[in-house]
Formats: structure tokens, sequence, C-alpha cells
């Protein structure tokens, strides 16, 4: 196949995600036979694997973004921190969760943002190159932010073993980040080569992820589908509204303010559903709520997308990924 049929299939493919998430956790709860063997040390690897497939598109220049456009990084990882920690754990407290299940919600609502931001706030018409930085900021805070919120927010429920967390965190998401950025400026014709496919190889291993502990925790998912979906809508749908009423109150343009609530309202629920396993494996039905969230986060911020890109926004034109 061609480079550029290649690349066409490959982004068709990579857009659909939400339709792969969706299908995969359908099928897994009446197949889960299918997705359970994804488990054990495959679902830290996958995820090794996403960050790296995130490292490979980054670009030291990105990291000089938060020096262009300081006062919009700081509102959205602000929203990022502080709205979706509190929506876990109010939400796991309204609707009476279960321990398991509530410390899995607070656990998904401490990460970061997800990468797959990038790719709605584009097809929102939004502001890529904002939503780039964002999420890499969020992502390399995660490894402080991430183990002390849920620390402080699980610990009413579990002990929460917050230097076990750093030290995952560390090893999942920093270090794989970091391989992929120096393979972007070390051996850039071959991570040309990659980068076309490597999206989709995220989205594989993302699917692959949900669907594993979809498929491990039908019973959970059977008793309690009503309050555990109904719990990680509403953390995404706050997420999103909370987001972007956060950033016009900060006097962002309604563009940004957009990008800002896309990349509040979706969290990297790999690296939740990854430090769930490992962490609380004790109570399996924990990696359950990540799980649901990466299929909610994509499935509204795709209808968000199509809703902002239909009333073709007034502030700007769309700024073009790299």
């Amino acid at each position: 196949m061609h480079r550029p049929a290649l690349v066409r299939w490959s982004a068709l493919a990579t857009n659909l995600f939400p339709v792969w998430v969706l299908l995969a956790g359908a099928l897994a709860m009446f197949r889960p036979q299918w997705f359970t063997w994804f488990s054990g040390p495959w679902i830290p690897v996958g995820l090794g694997i996403i960050m790296l497939g995130m490292g490979l598109t980054l670009r030291f220049d990105d990291f000089r973004g938060v020096l262009r456009m300081p006062w919009a990084v700081a509102v959205g990882f602000a929203g990022q921190y502080l709205i979706m920690p509190f929506l876990g754990w109010s939400l796991a407290r309204l609707f009476q969760l279960e321990t398991s299940l509530a410390v899995g919600l607070i656990l998904v609502s401490c990460c970061p943002g997800g990468t797959a931001s990038n790719v709605v706030t584009y097809l929102a018409g939004a502001n890529v190159a904002l939503s780039v930085v964002m999420t890499l900021c969020s992502t390399v805070a995660a490894v402080l932010m991430t183990p002390l919120l849920t620390a402080q927010l699980a610990g009413h429920y579990v002990p929460v073993d917050a230097w076990a967390l750093f030290r995952s965190t560390l090893m999942v998401v920093l270090v794989p980040l970091l391989a992929g950025l120096t393979l972007h400026h070390t051996v850039p014709r071959l991570v040309h080569a990659v980068l076309p496919v490597a999206p989709l190889v995220s989205v594989i291993f993302i699917t692959l992820i949900c669907a594993s502990i979809i498929g491990g925790s039908t019973a959970v998912l059977k008793q309690s589908a009503l309050a555990v979906a109904g719990a990680v809508t509403l953390l995404h749908l706050g997420g999103f509204g909370l987001g972007y009423l956060l950033a016009r109150l900060c006097r962002l343009s309604p563009n940004d303010a957009r990008t800002v609530s896309i990349e509040v309202g979706m969290q990297n629920s790999g690296l939740g559903a990854t430090l769930a396993r490992q962490h609380f494996a004790s109570m399996p039905a924990a990696a359950l709520p990540c799980a649901l969230s990466a299929t909610a986060h994509s499935i509204l911020g795709s209808l968000l997308a199509g809703y902002w890109r239909w009333r073709q926004p007034r502030s700007g034109r769309p700024a073009q990924p790299h």
C-alpha cells in the first residue's frame, strides 16, 4: 500500500476510536474470553506503547509552547487537577458506589488528559496547538499529581500507597514519553516511517485494555451497571461543562475555551486502568470505571466536537496539528 493511502486508512481507523472501544466492550460482555487474555503484564506494556506513541509525535519546541500561552495552559491545568478529582470524589459519594468502584472512579478522575483529546480538538475546529501543550503538561505532572490526589481522595475508602503509585506512573508514563521524544530527534527518518500507524496502534492497545477489563468484570457490571455508568457519564459531562465555564470565566476566547473543555473532559483512562490493576489487585472491579471512562469520554467528546464544528466557531480558524 502506498504511503498516502496508508495515512488515509490509518487516520480513518483512528478517528473511529469510539466505535472500536464500544464494539469491543459490548463483545467482551458476551464473549469475555476473547479479550481477558490481555491482562497481567500486557496492560502496563500496552500503556507504555501508547505513551511511546505519544512521545514520538512530540518535539522539544512543544515544551516552549507553555511560554507562548501560559495563561491558557494554567487554566487547563487547574481544570484538569481541580475539577475532575472533585467530580470523581463527589459522584462516588452521590451514587454511593461500592468501595472498589468508588476507588476506580476517583483514580480515573485524578489522571491526566487523554491523547485522544488532541484528535477531538481538531475535529471540533478548536486550538490543537494548545491541546497538545495541555496534554503534555498534565501528562508530565501526572507523575506527582495522580498519586497525591488519589491517595488524598481515595484514602477515605482504602489505604493508598502514594509512593508505589508514583513509581508506577513514572515507569508507564514519563519513561516511554521521554523515550519517544528522544527517538523523534535522534532517528527522525524511522519516526517519520512509523508515525502514520502509531495512532492506530495506540487505539488497538487502549481498546484491548478496556475490553479486557470489561470482560473480567461482567458480573460487577451487570450488578451495578446503572450506578457506575451514570457516575462515569456525569464525570465527563461535568468535565466538559465546567472546563468550558472555567475557561470563559478566566477570559479565554470561545475557541480556547472549547479546547480547555475537551482537555478537561477527556482522561487518560488507560493509565487509570493500569494503575488500578497494579495497585488495587484485591479489588478487580476498581479498573471497571476506567474502562467505561474510555468509552464514555470518546463518544461524548466526539459528539461535542461534531456540535461545535457544526456551529462553526467565530473566534478564528482551527489550528492545524503537526
